[in-house]
């Protein structure tokens, strides 16, 4: 992976985004620190009815796309593990309707890293054939999508 140049990601607006505010810019475990940004994000919009926490889901992901693609081009490298926005979108997804305490933060930042992580069908499949800002923003969609339908499951069968 070429070296990249943190300064230059911090200074422009459009990676500072996509790189969750510096926060991608840990040594360690970088889509770790981007999923632990998106807590006081969940925190935050978790004020909002449940139609205002999904518009802003929806702009999160649509901003995500077009970050995402504009640092990847600046980077030179898909995907590069510095770029977290889509961990923020993903963990945001991934707590759609869930009562906001802490077991149900932690339980959902658990499961939503380890689909990030581990990859099961289709997450690996997207990570690998999706291109672009969208490439980088859908795994972590459905890595979500994957942590809300575990969740609820949960919480239906009375958790």
């Amino acid at each position: 992976m070429p070296e990249i140049d943190a300064r230059g990601l911090l200074k422009h607006p459009v990676r500072l985004v996509a790189i969750g505010f510096g926060s991608g810019l840990v040594p360690r475990a970088p889509g770790t620190a981007g999923t632990l940004v998106a807590i006081p994000v969940v925190l935050l919009a978790a004020t909002l009815p449940l139609w205002g926490y999904l518009i802003l889901i929806t702009g999160f992901f649509i901003l995500g796309v077009w970050v995402c693609h504009e640092t990847t081009r600046y980077l030179g490298v898909h995907d590069h593990p510095v770029i977290v926005w889509d961990e923020v979108v993903g963990y945001m997804i991934g707590m759609i309707g869930s009562p906001i305490t802490w077991p149900t933060i932690v339980v959902g930042f658990v499961l939503f890293r380890a689909f990030d992580i581990l990859k099961p069908w289709p997450i690996g499949w997207l990570d690998r054939h999706a291109t672009g800002g969208f490439g980088v923003m859908i795994d972590d969609v459905m890595a979500g999508l994957y942590t809300v339908a575990v969740l609820h499951l949960a919480f239906a069968l009375g958790w």
